[in-house]
């Protein structure tokens, strides 16, 4: 490949990114809008109705606010870690998207181990809670980082199981082939969250808990916490962690509607519904997604911290596991493993002569 060649292929990648990050942000603005509409409405108020055509610019006006702020640094803090904190956490939440295909080709980088690359890069974010929490150099944020590490890393592991059931039908690492997995005549009777139900439910649950979005919402628990590891920050570094929250979420609704929503299929494989392009039914799917966890930040009451480890360790953990040994099992004995999942043959080595088999 000629250097033009190179720089092209740089250019491109680059203006994908680009414009997928935008686009992100300002799904994002209008999804933080939604959520606190449809809490507003459970609640019977208003919400937001007054920036903007029924408060649809609020997003973009609590941004303004946030930039003009003056950041403030406690005196007793490292400050460079202080300021790194938030960076780390909204990058890693940032590039956990660059492997997500929104449509059929439409992803930043198209690599075989996607899912792995997405496994991974999330769970990074840990280290930006760490680093914000301890910087601090208080007790009341230290705390919440140590809760919210704790949090994270337990959901992390049922979260990590529900992705194995779900490559053992799929038998590819690749986000796409896992679409093309559940392309079927059926539509959405062909989808894995309807064939893998109880690891959908674990894997929802877990999102929530793996984000802390309420009910688990312990590392921010204002009543013993004041507002757990953010509580020393303000102006543009508490909204690069809220956004890394936010962007959290919604990494992991595309996530649940590639592994069992289909990613951008049809639900009804004809037309006119296959006419749609797969990116409208992706977006809806992840927007579906994201309704129902506002809508239980709604309605469930915050957990206790012993319950909300409880259900991580004693509860998901031993489902998640049998569940994979279920999986296994039905696929084996129905024959209906992906040929990608079964193991490759291996040639035989031609011998010389003098060697003996």
């Amino acid at each position: 490949m000629s250097v033009t060649d190179t720089l092209l292929a740089v250019l491109l990648i680059a203006l994908k990114s680009v414009v997928l990050l935008v686009a992100l942000l300002v799904f994002i603005a209008f999804a933080l809008y939604a959520d606190r509409k449809i809490w507003a409405a459970v609640q019977l108020r208003r919400g937001p109705n007054v920036v903007g055509p029924f408060g649809v610019l609020q997003s973009f006006a609590d941004l303004t606010k946030f930039f003009l702020k003056e950041p403030i640094i406690p005196a007793s803090a490292n400050k460079g870690i202080f300021l790194l904190a938030p960076l780390v956490f909204a990058t890693v939440s940032l590039a956990a998207w660059a492997v997500i295909p929104l449509a059929e080709g439409w992803a930043v980088a198209e690599i075989n181990v996607g899912i792995l690359y997405l496994f991974a890069v999330s769970s990074l974010g840990i280290y930006g809670v760490i680093m914000g929490g301890w910087a601090s150099n208080s007790k009341y944020p230290f705390l919440g980082a140590l809760r919210s590490t704790a949090q994270m890393v337990s959901y992390e592991v049922s979260i990590g199981f529900v992705i194995v059931t779900v490559l053992m039908c799929a038998g590819s690492l690749n986000l796409t082939q896992i679409v093309a997995a559940q392309d079927t005549r059926i539509g959405l009777f062909g989808w894995y969250w309807l064939w893998l139900f109880p690891m959908f439910v674990i894997f929802f649950i877990s999102a929530m808990a793996e984000t802390n979005r309420p009910p688990f919402d312990l590392p921010e628990a204002e009543s013993e916490l004041v507002a757990g590891y953010m509580v020393e920050y303000s102006s543009t570094p508490f909204l690069m962690f809220m956004l890394g929250e936010y962007v959290a979420i919604m990494t992991m609704c595309a996530l649940g509607t590639i592994l069992f929503l289909g990613g951008w299929l049809s639900p009804i494989p004809f037309a006119p519904f296959t006419w749609v392009p797969g990116l409208i039914w992706f977006v809806l799917k992840a927007s579906f997604l994201f309704f129902l966890i506002a809508m239980v930040k709604a309605f469930v009451p915050r957990y206790r911290y012993d319950q909300l480890m409880r259900l991580g360790w004693k509860v998901f953990l031993p489902v998640s596991l049998f569940m994979v040994v279920l999986v296994a099992l039905v696929l084996k004995l129905t024959g209906l493993a992906p040929r990608s999942a079964e193991p490759v043959p291996v040639a035989p080595i031609a011998l010389t002569q003098g060697q003996t088999p």
